[in-house]
């Protein structure tokens, strides 16, 4: 008997899913129709492009017509200065977001800073306080890594009583994944010696706000960075020139922008910035704080609202999944609502604390659809649904928002945010 499952084009699951192999085989796409929609080409003259000398070089490249459309999502802000910009992740591709199209958050706006003057303060309960300004940092061996950086109120608006009609960059977009260089936060305080008595480091910003956040001694000796350069440049002055505070897979607010000090302590300060905010209210009225890392999550891209479909036929869902814990195991995806699930193709490379694209190949019969995913980590931690996630917090949580989200297509091919 002939084994089903080795036929790329076979449904996999309900709702038209077919298998992920699809997307690797050649004649998938002509298989499902569309190759019958290509014509070919009639002989042309050449193109005016052709005929004449083009632009001449710049110094500093500029996007073309094309992408220079693609903004951040900036709302209506009601001091200057204090909110945030998203990435419009449904109109990019890959994983690695532009410089400038990385999301912002600030709390009392972006500081002016000289790096010839400002300085790294490495004090408290060390041996030896040490102090480091810009041109110090660059004479240290630098590592390069790519990893995800995501506010800890990302999707927060699943919590809100009815589904956001908005696109999946403005629900989702306080996420982007950059290649960061910097030096180890763990070489600078081996260097200045830590007392044993030491749990804790207080981080805080050179900015308006004086940005403050304790993390645990355990994650700044892991993979923490001092950031020096985003995607091959410095960064840029929204994103903490001349130098950050990274830590992997944890809460963006923590990966404190205009690094001025660093203080060795015994136990959490217990600042503004980790009590009446960045605390997660449970069901059972208490709070959890310092739940830094970010959970396990997915989210489609296409479609999504506002990429409504142009008719019945093979089409690609296709978004991004990403894990505070580290790699991503495998994403499922569901077209009927979570009544079954198919596994999506990973677009390689699968890294640790990164975005993982995913892609899987559908059949849409024109009828009625919900779409959804759900990423799982290599910890085995799977993405919960929203009425878990839900059920889990109190009234006005906001914080962590890793529930699986839903598009329903309707048999116009128009797509909506909705519960399911």
């Amino acid at each position: 008997m002939r084994d089903r499952s080795d036929t790329p084009d076979e449904a996999v699951a309900g709702g038209g899913l077919i298998h992920r192999r699809s997307l690797l085989v050649a004649g998938a796409l002509s298989a499902s129709g569309l190759g019958a929609t290509l014509k070919a080409a009639p002989a042309r003259n050449s193109p005016a492009s052709m005929l004449e000398p083009g632009a001449p070089l710049s110094g500093y490249g500029e996007p073309g017509p094309a992408a220079a459309a693609i903004q951040r999502i900036v709302p209506a802000l009601p001091f200057p200065g204090t909110g945030s910009s998203r990435t419009p992740l449904h109109l990019l591709e890959g994983t690695i977001t532009p410089n400038g199209l990385h999301f912002e958050r600030h709390h009392n706006g972006i500081p002016d800073l000289d790096p010839a003057t400002h300085e790294l303060l490495v004090h408290g309960l060390v041996r030896q306080p040490l102090s480091f300004r810009y041109e110090d940092l660059l004479r240290y061996p630098r590592e390069s890594r790519i990893l995800f950086l995501e506010c800890s109120g990302n999707s927060g608006a699943i919590a809100a009583d009815r589904p956001a009609q908005v696109s999946a960059g403005q629900l989702n977009g306080l996420l982007s994944c950059a290649e960061w260089t910097g030096v180890r936060l763990s070489t600078l305080l081996d260097e200045a010696g830590l007392d044993p008595a030491a749990r804790w480091v207080q981080a805080e910003g050179a900015d308006a706000a004086g940005m403050t956040r304790s993390i645990p001694l355990s994650i700044c000796l892991d993979d923490a960075m001092i950031a020096l350069f985003q995607n091959g440049e410095p960064l840029r002055p929204q994103q903490g020139y001349p130098l950050r505070l990274l830590l992997p897979g944890i809460e963006g607010n923590a990966s404190v922008k205009w690094l001025r000090r660093l203080k060795v302590i015994a136990a959490p300060a217990f600042s503004r910035e980790e009590t009446s905010r960045y605390s997660d209210l449970l069901a059972d009225a208490h709070a959890e704080i310092f739940s830094l890392r970010m959970g396990v999550k997915s989210i489609i891209l296409s479609p999504s609202f506002g990429l409504d479909l142009k008719g019945a036929g093979f089409h690609e869902i296709g978004g991004l999944a990403w894990s505070g814990r580290g790699r991503i195991r495998k994403v499922e995806v569901s077209a009927d609502g979570g009544a079954s699930w198919a596994e999506a193709a990973l677009t390689a490379p699968i890294l640790p604390k990164a975005l993982t694209r995913f892609r899987m190949p559908w059949q849409w019969s024109g009828g009625p659809a919900i779409l959804m995913s759900r990423a799982i980590d290599e910890t085995g931690a799977v993405q919960p649904r929203r009425a878990d996630w839900i059920g889990k917090y109190g009234p006005g949580q906001g914080y962590h928002g890793n529930a699986i989200q839903s598009w329903r297509v309707d048999p116009l091919g128009k797509v909506s945010h909705v519960y399911a």
